[in-house]
């Protein structure tokens, strides 16, 4: 009996499941090198930011009672600057040369800044008054000790790695990286760089979904090309097997061609299918099922319709894999429509579209050729632009939905 096509939101659902119930392994690694990587447990602040109160600005530590109104006088009598706090105290009268992010004396209560100050023999004249609390940074204004700031599951980027080390964490515990085996598939395909025949094709997908394996936070294994035949294509499994690949993305022959062998092979070697029809275009023949616990994602062998089906399945599965909770939610904004669109079928369609800002609004326009071959479209898209299915004639200038690139 002929299967019925998935929803893309069911069967992205179906991707991500198995993931959400497998424990993530942690490594630990230094604080340097945690860019791009995931956190593995909650991260704790080690220390409060600041330790004590500090001056926001150059100026003068004084009590605000002593400069209520300009004119006020007071008698110099230390300095305070960063990391060589004053040690005294500010009494009445009494004011600290301060700088910025160095300790608030004892006794002071706010921050003349410098220049509102004149200064000749000793003493600090106001030129402004200075009300209580002015420029100071109280005592863990950013974070106090014992607080989480950072979350299993987050992705590190230069924020985030700034704020672990201020937290005083020298050491990451951070999921280990997937390893996603990546095979393509078919006898017309050769590699860059090689003479193609006349009836040969240079192979571009593996490096699109390499691409995409790594900016979601994974490892890629290239296991090369495997002809059309069974014999290569088990061998090539059993090697992602042997590797022990958390997932095993083959590239082409997911249709129902006589040559679109990929689904048996996969079959021959134990996989337990999951479903392989989607109601998206592109991207319909996309072969989802398990070879024990490695995932094993088929996408299509036109490098628009594999690229596609990776951004909406593969990135979000090596998420969900790192143990990022919100791996499966979509990232999608809102835009105007460059120009009409008619109605869609019962597939929903992610359009190639460029985006631009015109009069503080995005305008996605989708390009005239949308066929699943050309390369040349996908790298001039900015965005894909969400069409669900039976969606009804679009007018330009109404709202639609997109996916930034």
């Amino acid at each position: 009996m002929k299967q019925p096509m998935l929803s893309v939101a069911e069967a992205r659902a179906r991707v991500i499941a198995p993931a959400r119930g497998r424990a993530v392994a942690i490594e630990t690694i230094a604080l340097e090198h945690g860019l791009g990587r995931t956190l593995a447990a909650d991260l704790m602040a080690r220390r409060t930011q600041p330790p004590s109160a500090v001056s926001a600005m150059d100026g003068y530590a004084l009590r605000a009672a002593d400069a209520a109104a300009p004119g006020a006088r007071l008698r110099l009598i230390g300095e305070s600057a960063a990391g060589h706090g004053f040690t005294g105290r500010v009494g009445p009268g009494e004011t600290a040369r301060i700088f910025t992010g160095a300790p608030v004396p004892d006794g002071a209560d706010t921050i003349l800044i410098q220049e509102d100050a004149v200064v000749a023999d000793g003493v600090v004249t106001a030129q402004a008054a200075a009300p209580a609390n002015r420029h100071i940074r109280a005592a863990g204004a950013d974070f106090a000790e014992g607080e989480v700031l950072l979350k299993a599951g987050r992705l590190l980027g230069a924020s985030e790695l700034a704020l672990a080390a201020a937290m005083n964490h020298a050491l990451l515990p951070v999921a280990r990286k997937p390893l996603v085996a990546i095979l393509a598939t078919g006898d017309e395909l050769v590699r860059p760089g090689e003479d193609c025949g006349p009836d040969q094709i240079v192979a571009s997908n593996a490096y699109a979904v390499a691409a995409q394996v790594e900016q979601a936070g994974g490892l890629s294994l290239d296991l090369g090309i495997a002809r059309d035949n069974h014999a290569a294509l088990e061998k090539a499994i059993r090697k992602a097997r042997k590797a022990e690949a958390d997932v095993l993305v083959t590239l082409g022959g997911a249709s129902v061609g006589d040559h679109d062998l990929v689904k048996q092979a996969l079959a021959a070697e134990g996989m337990d299918l999951g479903f392989w029809r989607i109601a998206m275009r592109p991207g319909k023949p996309l072969i989802h099922g398990r070879i024990g616990d490695m995932s094993i994602l088929g996408l299509p062998g036109n490098p628009v319709s594999s690229i596609v089906c990776g951004l909406i399945y593969l990135q979000p599965l090596v998420r969900a894999l790192c143990g990022d909770p919100d791996a499966g939610a979509p990232r999608l904004e809102r835009a105007i429509l460059g120009r009409a669109l008619p109605a869609n079928d019962l597939r929903e369609d992610y359009l190639r579209a460029d985006l631009e800002s015109r009069d503080g609004a995005m305008v996605a326009t989708p390009f005239e050729s949308q066929d699943s071959s050309l390369l040349t479209v996908m790298a001039a898209a900015k965005c894909l632009l969400i069409r669900p299915p039976h969606a009804p004639k679009a007018e330009k200038g109404d709202a639609c939905t997109i996916l930034r690139l």
